[in-house]
């Protein structure tokens, strides 16, 4: 058995202890190099920030190629970002990045915290409803019933045609013994009504409209007026279907034909006298989407004032944004939620309303 002299272990003693606080030193130099937490992170703090900005000056984003809308269409997504960038923020343990976080969380709960909750009410005077049975509807007939089954007082219909609008007259008639249909837009009801006409909301007659025929512009008419008699005084409804939107590669976001469908209806219910009216339709925009100020200046919205959750109803196998509205002016919503699915490609909406 060999045996260390006793000089060889003092030296591998004395080297031991050396490279130890040799390695002591570079371990302190690397800790002390490191940034502290505040300094930790700046991307993440610097996209927390830009998020936050981005939903306080939504209203301030540019719309040309219809970027302002397609932002503010989506807007109540973005406050998906906010959790993933925090559990960014924990693993780079970056005390700045949480502290920037403060403001997306604070602006997209003043946005859209309200809608979280249920602020229904018990009890109405009517119930109305609405949906874009979808012209390429397979089974027209058990959408009918589908609807029929809610109960509504009032039904409104987008997006008929004249192949399937028999079937639905057919199918409504029992429980709806009134009703109209101006174009691709239609009304049933339990209740009376008079003075129907359409509207003419501009979106589909293009440079042409004043050369159309009557009977063309009729046919293709996608807004109706219509006032329901009730004990409680007349109610006037309106039913509009606004141009669809498109992503186009060149020209972005476009909106042209909704848009100047949404300031035609404006104006419209902005001139009518009536002291009640509610607007029932396929809007296909939300009402954060700067496009209809003409309209949510002078109406609000029946889901965000009675509803629960955030309604979303389009698409209807996975609904990601609420372009079907039920609007209200001299009525007060006390309950606001989206229908099942009937077999179109938007769910249904409904709302108690009272006066």
């Amino acid at each position: 058995m060999r045996h260390t002299p006793p000089s060889a272990r003092t030296r591998s003693r004395r080297d031991s202890g050396a490279g130890t606080w040799r390695g002591g030193i570079r371990r302190a130099i690397r800790i002390g190099s490191r940034p502290g937490p505040w300094k930790r992170g700046p991307v993440l703090a610097a996209a927390a920030l830009l998020l936050g900005l981005l939903m306080l000056l939504h209203a301030q984003i540019t719309d040309r190629g219809g970027l302002g809308s397609l932002v503010e269409t989506f807007l109540p997504w973005f406050g998906l970002f906010i959790p993933v960038l925090l559990i960014g923020a924990l693993w780079r343990r970056s005390a700045s990045a949480v502290a920037a976080l403060l403001l997306p969380a604070v602006v997209w709960l003043n946005l859209f915290g309200g809608l979280l909750g249920d602020r229904s009410r018990p009890g109405s005077d009517l119930t109305v409803a609405e949906q874009n049975v979808n012209a390429d509807n397979p089974d027209p007939a058990g959408t009918a019933r589908g609807l029929a089954a809610s109960g509504a007082d009032v039904l409104a219909l987008v997006e008929l045609t004249p192949q399937a609008t028999g079937t639905y007259e057919k199918e409504l008639a029992k429980a709806y013994p009134y009703h109209t249909v101006q174009g691709t837009v239609g009304l049933w009801s339990k209740l009376p009504l008079s003075d129907t006409r359409p509207v003419d909301i501009e979106t589909d007659y293009g440079p042409l409209a004043d050369t159309k025929p009557v009977d063309v512009k009729l046919a293709y008419n996608r807004a109706l007026r219509t006032t329901v008699a009730m004990d409680h005084g007349p109610l006037t409804v309106y039913v509009a279907h606004l141009g669809s939107v498109r992503l186009m590669p060149r020209n972005g976001y476009w909106t042209v034909s909704r848009d100047r469908g949404a300031q035609a209806l404006g104006k419209a219910v902005a001139a009518d006298p009536s002291e009640r009216v509610v607007l029932l339709g396929d809007l296909n925009g939300t009402m954060d989407d700067r496009a209809f100020a003409g309209i949510t200046s002078q109406m609000h919205s029946a889901q965000d004032a009675a509803g629960n959750g955030f309604g979303f109803t389009w698409p209807a196998r996975f609904p990601v944004v609420r372009i079907d509205q039920i609007l209200v002016r001299g009525v007060e919503p006390e309950s606001s939620w989206v229908l099942p699915a009937t077999g179109g490609d938007h769910l249904p909406v409904a709302a108690g309303i009272s006066w």
